[in-house]
């Protein structure tokens, strides 16, 4: 069920819990700044998520409230991922929900790297 963004962050969401330890994932990546794990529901032969390791609501709150080094380290976090993936030449596609509108599911910022496939146009007309 979509999430209202504008709400404070909820430490109780499941990537918190990923962060803590409290639920295992499948990690591909992780540094000081993120950390990258499979989905649980790949949409794609490559399905990733990148999530950074501060509690951060959405894309809009974690580029109003996290510090020029933090955004950053979560960019190349995500760029690092995709280049050890091997998908800088075939190509992949980056996706992040925010809102009611955008269909936020879990209340903590979060990036979605497809790839290993032609993955066609984003929305159809």
């Amino acid at each position: 069920m979509p999430i209202d963004a504008t709400l404070p962050y909820d430490d109780q969401n499941i990537f918190a819990k990923i962060l803590r330890g409290e639920i295992p994932n499948k990690t591909v990546y992780e540094d000081e700044w993120a950390l990258a794990f499979h989905d649980i529901n790949p949409q794609a032969p490559l399905h990733v998520l990148v999530i950074p390791k501060g509690g951060y609501v959405s894309w809009d709150d974690f580029s109003a409230r996290a510090g020029a080094e933090e955004i950053a380290g979560f960019v190349r976090a995500v760029g690092h991922v995709a280049r050890e993936a091997g998908l800088t030449g075939p190509g992949y596609r980056l996706l992040t929900n925010v809102g009611l509108n955008g269909h936020q599911e879990v209340p903590h910022l979060h990036v979605h790297l497809f790839g290993g496939r032609p993955l066609g146009p984003m929305l159809a007309r």
